[in-house]
C-alpha cells in the first residue's frame, strides 16, 4: 500500500518514513512502533521530558544524552535509541510527537489499517472503546486502530479524527455553535 504524499512531504513524515524503512529492513517495525508508543506516553506524562525536547538552550549533545538516558530507562530498542540521537543532533526533537503520529500512520497503512485519534471529556471504558472501534471499522471499511486521550475542555462527547476527517460531537462545539447562532 502506498504511503500518502502528504505524510511524506512533511518534516515529521520524512523522518517517520526513514525510520519505517530502517525498521522494515531490520524486521523490527512492531518493536519500533511499541517503542514510539512508550515514548509518546512518557512525553504525555512528563512535562520535564517535553521541555527537554523543546528547549533550544540545551546543546545537541545534552539533548542527545538526555534522550539516550530516557530511552534506556524505558527499555527502547537500539534502532529507536539511534533514531533519537539523530533527532537530537539535527535539532528535531521538538517534532517527536508529530513523527510518532506519522510513523503510526505509515505502519497502519502498510497493514491495511487506518489510525483514529479519539478525544473525550472523560476516560472511556474498555467496552466503550471496543464499541467505538467496531462502529468506526464498519464505517471506514478497514480495521481502525484507536488512540484515546482525555481532554476535559470538551465538557462532554467525543472528537474523532481519522486521517483528514474530523467528527466533532463535543458539547464545547455545540455550545459554540449555539452562541454563534444567537449572535445572529
Amino acid at each position: 500500500m502506498e504511503i500518502s504524499a502528504g505524510i511524506k512531504a512533511s518534516l515529521a513524515g520524512r523522518y517517520a518514513s526513514a525510520l519505517f524503512d530502517l525498521a522494515s529492513e531490520n524486521g523490527t517495525v512492531t518493536a519500533v512502533e511499541t517503542d514510539l508508543e512508550t515514548l509518546r506516553a512518557a512525553l504525555a506524562e512528563s512535562e520535564d521530558l517535553r521541555a527537554a525536547t523543546a528547549n533550544p538552550e540545551l546543546s545537541r549533545s545534552a539533548q542527545g544524552a538526555a534522550m539516550q538516558a530516557v530511552g534506556k530507562h524505558l527499555g527502547l530498542s537500539e534502532l529507536t535509541l539511534n533514531f533519537l540521537g539523530v533527532l537530537a543532533s539535527n535539532r528535531r526533537l521538538g517534532a517527536l510527537p508529530a513523527i510518532i503520529r506519522a510513523f503510526r500512520a505509515i505502519a497502519s497503512s502498510q497493514r491495511g489499517e487506518i489510525a483514529a485519534e479519539v478525544s473525550s471529556a472523560h476516560a472511556l471504558t474498555d467496552e466503550q472503546i471496543a464499541t467505538l472501534k467496531q462502529k468506526l471499522t464498519a464505517r471506514e471499511g478497514r480495521t481502525v486502530q484507536l488512540t484515546h486521550s482525555v481532554d476535559p475542555d470538551l465538557l462532554g462527547g467525543l472528537v474523532v479524527t481519522i486521517g483528514s476527517k474530523r467528527i466533532d460531537g463535543s458539547i464545547r462545539t455545540r455550545i459554540n455553535s449555539l452562541t454563534q447562532a444567537m449572535k445572529g
